[in-house]
């Protein structure tokens, strides 16, 4: 209801009212863009249900470029920019963690990189969390008939290859991406991409010493009883 005094405004108050409602309705809109930008950040951390998983969401990124640049700048600089993340993986693609799901959405998926004219050798990488329903026989299985019908010209190649088809099964949810230099970057693990050959190598030598070490010292133990139990049966 309006009281007598809004009644009876001049149509200039009333022109100054509207002013007023324009611009609270602009005020509320321009709010409601600001929050509404602020939850399409560019980065977003999302709950991904599993421990030691973080699943960050990019708005407008490619996230295999992005991966990818992040991890040859590692590797060329040799320089650790992180102490707790062990393994940073892209994520290109989603679908249901069941095979018939994966079938159909992979299909197109893996368009890009595997239909003629496109090719090149390739493997596939799986790891399950928090799902026991899924086979990981069968899946690697299906997945690499889908890339060789894309083109007959699709190699597998376990030790070097052009692509690693990454299969990231985290309960109910299939997580997909297609990355490059697998093997080169260390599986994508930024603690030990940054490590030289050098390094490797001498970590594989310690490795080595400390087997043949613990070798060597079972021997004189084995020598000490076959001792004893000859002097007990001189006794």
């Amino acid at each position: 209801k309006f009281s007598d005094h809004e009644e009876t405004l001049s149509g200039s108050d009333r022109e100054e009212d509207e002013d007023d409602v324009e611009a609270a309705l602009k005020k509320e809109v321009g709010q409601i863009r600001a929050s509404t930008e602020q939850k399409l950040r560019r980065f977003q951390s999302v709950e991904s249900g599993a421990n030691n998983v973080v699943f960050i969401r990019t708005q407008g990124i490619e996230p295999e470029n992005l991966v990818h640049h992040i991890l040859k700048d590692m590797h060329t600089t040799k320089k650790k920019k992180t102490r707790v993340i062990l393994r940073m993986l892209p994520i290109s693609g989603t679908c249901k963690a069941f095979i018939e799901d994966m079938k159909k959405y992979t299909e197109t998926f893996f368009e890009p990189w595997f239909k003629a004219p496109n090719k090149g050798t390739f493997q596939i990488v799986y790891k399950a969390r928090n799902n026991s329903h899924m086979s990981r026989e069968e899946v690697i299985k299906e997945l690499a008939g889908i890339v060789g019908s894309l083109n007959p010209e699709n190699k597998v190649d376990l030790n070097n290859p052009q692509y690693t088809v990454v299969v990231e099964i985290i309960k109910t949810v299939c997580c997909l991406s297609v990355v490059r230099d697998y093997v080169l970057f260390r599986k994508y693990n930024l603690q030990e991409v940054v490590k030289s050959n050098k390094d490797v190598q001498q970590n594989l030598s310690s490795l080595t010493e400390e087997q043949n070490s613990e070798v060597v010292k079972t021997e004189p133990e084995e020598e000490e009883k076959r001792s004893e139990e000859v002097k007990e049966e001189n006794k």
